[in-house]
């Protein structure tokens, strides 16, 4: 018989405090819970947590510690049409556990309903040797002088990354270390961030994630992670000590690492949906244990889910405990695992009320207002499936939002659409139009031309289609409409005239994406020329398609990226924290746009394919001509054509330095004082004039 006395409801989840541990659970229809320890060889104790308040069920087990398996169950009402689905033959992975051991086993066992009868009829099998089991840990750990680096947004360089893929072929990672927190850590990969000048790796979820059941029977399984079960747990897999509980201390020693070397921490998390899926669904954990009050039904059916996510069940957020379970889990990550900030995924749906999104909402007002939250990175992506769900522009400060009208504008001009002048204007200088409001700067944009999901930057220059057949569902998952451009061939070829003309297209976006105002953000792998073969949707692809080649790797590509890090890092008017004086907000960072002919860029005319803009930044005070300014040009021809650009009147008398062309994989540092520029095609170029006077740029600007 186990011993237990009454715990206390606060803090919920597993609580060693060095004599023994306190459980605790919450569930506002459960009839009582039941703790399950469980032994090495998988033998299991029940015993009832005794006290219950405030819908808060605990205990305390005198002589339980680190290591200890767990898991729950919960006795309450099994009525489908109600939205009640508590089954006490099914073990719960505990909400809180801050680790899980093992992986689903699958088998009927894990569905909260008899499958061969249907939903209504409640399964009677055992599921707890098919489910992982919560670990209790010890949270102790040498964190010495580790702090938030806090970075400034103006200084952030964005590098999106997955922790196998990244090191998973890398021949300088010892190969018991690859593919894990440790691996990240790893010298090699440390050299390698630094040296490319990336200041912040923004991590695909690592929280504990299982595969879907139609995965599973494919012989799948979920590679990027966007499918959680446990929100306070690092995921086991991604630690090379596979002790139980140990990836907790590696990702905390991976964190450490990374802080030394002065690069931020930034975890894609995702609230907005669990691992159970559908009502079809397995009964893993919060649907056992409250599925009415966790997961967001039809109002007109409460035994069905509202789906705003597309992965079969919504988080019921705008609820009290399940807006505490997330906010707990997210105070977590940051005081317990020193994180520097999150990027949510589908951030729409966690702002959304009863009534739809609402930017002053529950879950938005508790991030503003929490101490611990609110000055961290805060990155959304603002867009789920639901109506009204494209919400770019509309998060209130201080957070940022990946900026899908960057990522579309940009791919449309450099593959040869003819842009307005003020759409180019808006989305390279920012995107005032979308976070000008409440007088957020250009930093609120976080700019991207790829991410994990849809093509790599090498397949969005060499495909005009998906070609998904490897995911196992006749090409139909993932993005039809990529607006790539494969420059004359589909997928691989020997045309040496299309290579070229990729090289260029892929420095083009690049440049694009560094020189632009706002945070940007990297593709982990795009730097390299990193291929998935054309497949936009490599979610479930745990193999060479989604790995790193280390072995083949672009490294005149890298050299390049290199540069545009460093040129960013060097230039003032490239790092702007207000709005271009042209959009009418500041002085200190004007940007005009000229045509080839030299004149001012209406910016209702279209049919351009062929801009400049000048750009300026006062140089600190500290520097050798304090009160002068740094002078850019860019130029752009997204055309096919050579185009020539007549520098305006004002500046013909400037000895220019070109910084940048992208014709060739070479960064220039050639002097030149024409008056008459002559751009390949589909090319960019960078000139740049030091200590010009003040006020030079502003006399360009039409009155």
């Amino acid at each position: 018989m186990i011993p237990i006395l009454p715990g206390s409801p606060e803090p919920l989840g597993a609580t060693f405090d060095g004599s023994g541990t306190t459980f605790a659970l919450y569930s506002e229809v459960a009839e009582c819970v039941e703790l399950c320890l469980f032994d090495a060889t998988g033998n299991e104790q029940r015993v009832e947590l005794p006290r219950v308040e405030g819908h808060c069920f605990s205990g305390y087990v005198p002589g339980v510690g680190p290591g200890q398996r767990y898991g729950f169950r919960v006795h309450g009402p099994y009525d489908t049409h109600a939205g009640h689905r508590c089954n006490p033959n099914k073990l719960l992975i505990d909400p809180y556990a801050h680790a899980v051991e093992g992986r689903l086993r699958w088998n009927d066992s894990l569905f909260g309903y008899d499958r061969a009868q249907g939903d209504a009829v409640l399964s009677s099998s055992d599921s707890a040797a098919a489910i992982p089991k919560s670990l209790v840990i010890d949270n102790q750990f040498e964190w010495g002088a580790d702090e938030p680096i806090r970075r400034s947004w103006q200084d952030t360089i964005l590098y999106e990354l997955h922790v196998k893929n990244f090191t998973a072929q890398h021949p300088a990672v010892p190969g018991e270390l690859r593919g894990t927190f440790a691996g990240l850590a790893h010298p090699a990969a440390i050299e390698y961030f630094k040296e490319l000048g990336i200041t912040a790796v923004e991590l695909m979820p690592i929280f504990h994630f299982e595969d879907e059941f139609f995965l599973h029977q494919r012989g799948m399984s979920n590679h990027w992670g966007y499918n959680p079960i446990a929100l306070l747990a690092p995921h086991a897999t991604y630690s090379s000590d596979k002790q139980p509980g140990a990836q907790v201390r590696e990702f905390k020693q991976m964190v450490q690492t990374l802080h030394r070397a002065g690069l931020e921490v930034i975890l894609d998390v995702v609230y907005n949906h669990t691992a159970e899926g559908d009502v079809a669904g397995p009964t893993l954990s919060l649907r056992g244990i409250d599925n009415a009050l966790y997961y967001r039904h039809q109002p007109q059916a409460p035994g069905r889910y509202l789906d705003f996510t597309g992965c079969g069940n919504t988080v019921n957020v705008p609820n009290p405990p399940v807006l505490k379970l997330v906010m707990d889990s997210l105070r977590y990550w940051v005081k317990e695992m020193h994180v520097d900030g999150f990027r949510f995924d589908l951030a729409c749906t966690l702002g959304r009320g009863y009534q739809g999104f609402d930017a002053h909402g529950a879950f938005l007002a508790a991030v503003h207002q929490d101490p611990v939250l609110r000055d961290i990175k805060l990155i959304a992506e603002p867009w789920d499936l639901g109506d009204g769900g494209y919400q770019v522009g509309n998060f209130p400060w201080p957070w940022r939002e990946w900026n899908g009208k960057f990522r579309d504008f940009f791919r449309d001009f450099w593959r040869g659409y003819a842009a307005f002048g003020g759409e180019m204007a808006l989305r390279f200088s920012g995107s005032a139009d979308l976070y000008g409001r409440g007088k957020r700067g250009p930093y609120t944009s976080v700019n991207l031309i790829t991410a994990h999901d849809g093509f790599t930057l090498r397949d969005l220059v060499s495909y005009n289609e998906k070609h998904n057949d490897a995911n196992g569902e006749q090409n139909r998952d993932g993005e039809s409409y990529n607006r790539s451009w494969n420059c004359g061939a589909e997928g691989v070829t020997e045309d040496v005239a299309v290579n070229a003309l990729r090289s260029r297209q892929q420095r083009n976006l690049l440049a694009t994406l560094f020189l632009g105002q706002g945070v940007p953000l990297l593709l982990s792998g795009d730097e390299i020329g990193r291929s998935q073969g054309g497949n936009n949707n490599a979610y479930c692809q745990d193999n060479e398609i989604s790995w790193l080649d280390w072995n083949n790797q672009d490294r005149e590509l890298w050299r390049f990226v290199r540069s545009l890090i460093a040129l960013r890092r060097s230039h003032p008017a490239l790092r702007s924290s207000s709005w271009n004086w042209q959009s009418g907000a500041s002085e200190q960072s004007p940007v005009a746009w000229f045509s080839t002919a030299g004149q001012p860029v209406d910016p209702n005319h279209p049919g351009d394919q062929s801009m400049a803009a000048v750009m300026a930044a006062f140089l600190s005070q500290n520097t050798d001509a304090p009160g002068q300014e740094d002078h850019l040009i860019v130029l752009f021809n997204s055309s096919q054509q050579r185009a020539h650009f007549t520098v305006p009147e004002l500046l013909r008398e400037i000895h220019w330095q070109i910084e940048v062309d992208t014709s060739t994989s070479v960064v220039a540092d050639e002097q030149s004082a024409n008056d008459l520029f002559e751009l390949m095609g589909c090319s960019l170029r960078v000139m740049r004039s030091v200590h010009s006077r003040v006020g030079l740029i502003r006399s360009l600007l039409p009155v």
